[in-house]
């Protein structure tokens, strides 16, 4: 499978986030601590997506380990960023190893990452894909199910205007946080309802929010009024960190912290102690 990770927070150095801590994402590529079955390294490539403002992310990805890319040292930190979402990457068996095929996909503000598999996903996902008005799945940029799923939760981003719209009483942003929030948990339950064994921890992020779930795989979160980080596993010993349980939906950023049930068919904002927690520094 793989590990990621989301950063919100002060501008800070975006080499210097993957190699952050005692138990960086560099270090879990090659000695993670909490794979649960899905392989035992993650030496199939890497990726990393920054924002500087506004507008589209930017982008680095190879194929090699991470380990091996002298511009994770040497060039990354040479850029600065208050938003990152990174990813390392163990392919599943048959799967191709090519840079298009790691995360983050990325879309204009758009980055997203996979941490999962999908079984018989060439069958599974244009059944899924209809449901969000059919998206092209020979758009992806590999064959592989986290470049396919990602064109399928593409699509259903696509309506978050029409969902922001249903949640009257709303400001405008945590209606569509909310409604983010909605598409991403629909696009988790409509495969799992085709194949109720696939692993699926994703992470999404527009510079501002990230959102991420819980199917099978370990996340943990670390919020406080400046910072909100979303991790496979904690990267250091700070006794902040908390673990999210399985099947949940997370939407965080600083100051923010929501996690409810991934079968929630509509996830709310509501500040109440049975619908979220509000992260204290």
């Amino acid at each position: 499978m793989c590990r990621h990770l989301g950063y919100l927070g002060p501008p800070a150095p975006v080499g210097e986030l993957l190699t952050r801590g005692t138990h960086s994402l560099r270090t879990q590529s090659w000695a993670p601590n909490d794979m649960r079955h899905g392989g035992t390294v993650n030496a199939d490539g890497f990726g990393v997506a920054w924002w500087t403002g506004a507008g589209a992310a930017s982008r680095y990805r190879n194929a090699a380990p991470i380990w091996t890319d002298p511009a994770v040292e040497e060039v990354l930190p040479q850029l600065s960023s208050p938003a990152v979402l990174a990813a390392v990457r163990s392919a599943t068996v048959g799967m191709p190893v090519e840079r298009t095929a790691c995360a983050p996909f990325t879309d204009g503000g758009w980055a997203f990452s996979h941490n999962g598999v999908i079984q018989n996903w060439r069958t599974v996902l244009p059944v899924v894909a209809k449901q969000f008005g059919s998206p092209d799945l020979l758009d992806a940029e590999s064959a592989t199910d986290s470049a396919a799923l990602w064109v399928v939760l593409r699509a259903a981003l696509d309506g978050i205007g029409a969902l922001s719209s249903s949640f009257e009483g709303r400001s405008e942003s945590d209606a569509r946080l909310r409604a983010v929030a909605a598409a991403v948990s629909a696009t988790v339950r409509a495969v799992l309802a085709q194949a109720p064994s696939a692993r699926l921890n994703l992470l999404l992020g527009d510079g501002e929010t990230l959102w991420a779930t819980t199917v099978h795989h370990s996340l943990s979160v670390l919020v406080t009024d400046e910072v909100a980080v979303v991790s496979s596993e904690p990267y250091d010993d700070d006794p902040r960190w908390q673990a999210i349980t399985d099947r949940q939906m997370v939407t965080a950023r600083p100051g923010l912290l929501v996690v409810e049930p991934l079968d929630t068919a509509q996830p709310t904002l509501s500040a109440g102690p049975d619908e979220s927690e509000r992260a204290r520094s």
